[in-house]
């Protein structure tokens, strides 16, 4: 007889784990592992705990302008409040250049991630509207948080010049076609288009006379070395108390809290610009793709420091109004100006510089 097989051994213990490690190395099941923390991550539990716990470290401000003009102030100013809410640092990184346009392409090339933020100024969207060929596009790029500021635009005259208010300045244009110098703060700027829309809206004609600046346009008209003045309402303010300026309106929709003696151009009498409203605004873009939950809470925590007092007070003492817009808001605001832009270039054959 042959040799028989000899009895089987005892049988070694199981390891539990064997069949897991075995199973793990196949892709299909590392593949449904991965999309299983995916889908946990994506529950409406985990999205909030995820907005919650935001910011986990600082947030940036992109300003795209240097310090001290109207946009780094209102960055500098929400910045500071919300900081203290988070308990975490706001970063303030003036970008300029481009007429703007190098911040925003920053902004557009960094992470969706929730810690870098635009600060919108209407130069953007004046960019929009001049510019065929930008990098960008506001509303396919950028999901709006929300408005926070504007700085008023004044329209005004050397008081020797006889206009008493803005129904008699227009009527002075009109009899006067193309013998009327005005100012502003610079080519292609919010407030050269202030006035290019006014004209269009009148009819009428006037010498623009661009300066490099709100400042020294101002002082050309406290002067006398030109006729009226299309400025910043903080830039001429001082001289209107001082009876060295005669302000005719302001430009945006409502009258400013900072100067509310001053009338809006909607309130001059004038048919043609019962509907006028032009403003010069600041406020808050995050990038496409940044998660909703943390724009949400971005929102939230902006309206939240915008009822504060204390900050009000900041803003008007920079010679801000508070201009505070949700973010649907936003979008129909920056539609209609793009448009409004648009026809200004197309009249008055706008070229940039």
């Amino acid at each position: 007889m042959g040799r028989q097989a000899p009895p089987p051994g005892p049988v070694p213990p199981r390891d539990p784990a064997a069949g897991l490690r075995g199973a793990w190395r196949a892709p299909a099941a590392r593949l449904a592992f991965f999309l299983a923390l995916g889908f946990i991550a994506l529950l409406p539990g985990a999205r909030q705990a995820f907005a919650q716990d935001w910011p986990a470290r600082p947030v940036r401000f992109v300003v795209t302008f240097t310090q001290g003009g109207g946009a780094d102030l209102t960055a500098r100013i929400i910045g500071d409040r919300l900081g203290e809410l988070w308990r975490q640092q706001v970063v303030v990184e003036n970008r300029g250049g481009g007429n703007g346009s190098i911040g925003v392409e920053a902004v557009l090339h960094a992470p969706a991630d929730g810690y870098t933020f635009l600060l919108l100024a209407n130069t953007h969207v004046i960019n929009m509207a001049l510019y065929p060929r930008l990098a960008y596009d506001l509303l396919r790029d950028f999901t709006p948080v929300g408005m926070v500021s504007s700085a008023p635009m004044l329209l005004a005259v050397n008081p020797r010049f006889k206009a008493a208010n803005l129904a008699e300045f227009t009527a002075v244009l009109r009899e006067r076609p193309g013998k009327v110098d005005v100012a502003s703060c610079g080519i292609a700027t919010s407030h050269h288009f202030a006035m290019e829309i006014y004209k269009h809206s009148t009819g009428t004609v006037a010498v623009h006379v661009p300066h490099r600046g709100c400042s020294p346009a101002t002082i050309d008209a406290v002067s006398g070395q030109i006729e009226a003045v299309m400025t910043s309402l903080p830039a001429a303010l001082p001289f209107v108390r001082q009876g060295k300026l005669r302000a005719l309106g302001v430009t945006t929709r409502d009258r400013s809290p900072n100067a509310p003696d001053i009338p809006t151009f909607r309130e001059s009498g004038v048919p043609e610009l019962r509907n006028y409203a032009v403003d010069n605004y600041y406020g808050l873009m995050a990038r496409a793709g940044t998660p909703a939950e943390i724009v949400a809470r971005l929102g939230a925590d902006l309206r939240r420091v915008m009822a504060q007092p204390e900050l009000r007070a900041r803003l008007a003492g920079a010679g801000l109004d508070p201009f505070p817009l949700g973010p649907e808001e936003t979008v129909a605001l920056i539609r209609a100006d793009v448009e409004k832009f648009r026809e200004a270039i197309r009249v008055a054959n706008i070229q940039p510089e």
